[in-house]
């Protein structure tokens, strides 16, 4: 029997596990919590090695309905550190399973524990079948374009102020659902943009061409936060065709709040 594995967190568990090999490890039927940790981990250490997440397909939609879990997911599987398919048959158990060492996972309290074994029979046998398991099971889709993406275009297609106000506002938030949860991406999106006096046409168009959301989507969303007074419109007419809509913060809150205040701010008033 291995050395056995306790940790205060989940990320230091996983961490320790990662460090400990540089060839791909299978964790399979992980907790929503130890989902979102996962990702968390594997952003913040660019050394460790990739990560094949065999999971079922409702804890994946659950965790991934937070934004920044998501587009953080999309950036480490555009750059081969992770990949996420879907348990047809979901075992009792959760595991880690390194080509040296199977963990099983155990949650108890603030306690973490790895319950380790190196038995090389039975260690081989763990990653051969999670290794076929893994080539047999079919690709989690995931639809929420990777955050690189989503900051650098908003940098390009908008301005630099707008995507420095939106990367502050995701880093004052610890979850962007926009379930009263944290506002959601559009919800952010809109925000900054008024709080910069874009249009909504390009931020719209923004984000439907970099996957964020649909124009009409925006456009709904735009109506909620003006109903609310948390945005406000005026017409600028354009050479031809109908006057496009400049975006406006309309709360005296909001135009007061520093970026990394606003979604705070924003979600006080949404809460009253």
């Amino acid at each position: 029997m291995t050395e056995n594995l306790l940790q205060d967190d989940i990320g230091s568990m996983l961490t320790t596990v990662f460090g400990a090999t540089d060839e791909p490890v299978y964790v399979v039927n992980p907790s929503r919590r130890t989902i979102s940790e996962l990702v968390s981990t594997l952003d913040a250490d660019s050394g460790a090695p990739e990560v094949r997440l065999l999971a079922d397909e409702r804890a994946l939609k659950d965790v991934m309905d937070d934004f920044l879990v998501a587009s953080t997911a999309a950036d480490l599987i555009n750059e081969g550190r992770l990949t996420m398919r879907l348990l047809d048959d979901v075992p009792n158990h959760s595991v880690a399973v390194t080509v040296d060492t199977v963990y099983a996972l155990v949650t108890i309290s603030d306690t973490v524990g790895g319950l380790g074994t190196d038995d090389a029979a039975f260690v081989d046998n763990a990653y051969d079948y999670y290794g076929s398991t893994w080539q047999d099971a079919d690709e989690y889709s995931l639809r929420t374009p990777p955050l690189n993406r989503v900051q650098s275009t908003l940098e390009s297609d908008i301005g630099p102020e707008t995507a420095s106000d939106f990367n502050d506002v995701l880093s004052s938030l610890s979850t962007a659902r926009g379930d009263g949860d944290g506002l959601d991406e559009v919800t952010i999106s809109l925000l900054v943009a008024a709080r910069n006096g874009e249009l909504l046409y390009d931020i719209s168009k923004w984000g439907e061409d970099v996957g964020l959301a649909s124009k009409a989507t925006f456009s709904r969303t735009k109506t909620k936060l003006e109903d609310m007074n948390l945005i406000d419109t005026e017409k600028v007419p354009i050479d031809v065709g109908r006057p496009r809509l400049r975006l406006m913060l309309g709360d005296d809150r909001l135009k007061d709040a520093d970026p990394d205040e606003l979604a705070s701010v924003a979600q006080s008033i949404l809460a009253a």
